[in-house]
């Protein structure tokens, strides 16, 4: 992990980038509403996309919460895993979901949820996060509840595995489909692909970046698809505000990922 990077110099103005936020271009926080991005990182993702540089954030939250996150910068963007998504024209492009069947789910995680005071329920009107941050001894409880949801509604939802959290996500969602299908469309169709993330959740997404012959960069430690590395979402502000402020010129050195 600590081998210095043999790829080629990457060239932002040749790129397209995808970012998660979580835990990339934001610190993990205790509660996800208390999750900010830095000043200094909105500002470079601000000069690259008016300075013509695509740029999309690939999240969890859904996309309401990343414009909050963002503003009053609003980037093409993708919520919930992919099952929203607002491509570069504002089109909202979203999954076909079953809503009542959503419905009577949130009813039943609620109900459950009420017997673990320390697990918190967040209902993302179409997905559903279980976080144990807080009470990491219900970990075990967390995991049982999400895989026996993900079980008997296997129809609707998918089960996803994140950094003190348990996502039921619907079917269908992934940031590595979503990724794709942002390539094929203006303006960032013909560029090379860079996803910046730091999650299982990010792990489809750079499997898809590779396969497109882009940059795939895990954010901290631990196994990864990524082919670099920075070491944490401190170091993804300095490159981020570096790349910005040198366009036209090659990124800072990135390490290598094992």
């Amino acid at each position: 992990m600590n081998d210095q990077n043999d790829q080629p110099a990457l060239e932002a103005r040749h790129c397209a980038f995808f970012f998660d936020v979580d835990g990339t271009l934001a610190e993990i926080q205790p509660r996800p509403e208390l999750v900010f991005i830095p000043p200094a990182t909105l500002a470079a993702l601000a000069r690259l996309s008016t300075d013509g540089v695509p740029v999309a954030v690939i999240s969890g939250r859904p996309l309401a919460q990343l414009d909050a996150l963002l503003a009053p910068l609003k980037l093409p963007a993708a919520g919930v895993h992919g099952a929203e998504r607002r491509n570069a024209e504002g089109e909202l492009r979203n999954l076909a979901l079953d809503v009542r069947a959503l419905e009577l789910i949130q009813r039943e995680l609620e109900h459950v949820c009420r017997e673990h005071p320390g697990l918190h329920l967040e209902n993302k009107s179409v997905a559903f996060a279980l976080h144990f941050r807080q009470a990491p001894e219900l970990e075990a409880v967390a995991r049982a509840l999400a895989e026996d949801f993900a079980q008997r509604y296997a129809e609707v939802l998918t089960l996803q595995p994140g950094k003190c959290v348990f996502e039921l996500k619907p079917r269908g969602a992934s940031k590595g489909e979503v990724i794709r299908a942002f390539m094929q469309e203006a303006p960032f169709a013909g560029r090379t692909p860079v996803f910046l993330g730091d999650d299982l959740t990010d792990e489809a997404g750079f499997a898809a970046v590779n396969a497109l012959g882009g940059r795939s960069i895990k954010v901290g430690e631990g196994p990864s698809e990524a082919g670099e590395r920075l070491e944490s979402v401190a170091a993804v502000g300095v490159w981020l505000s570096a790349l910005a402020t040198n366009l036209g010129e090659s990124a800072g050195p990135i390490t290598k990922s094992d």
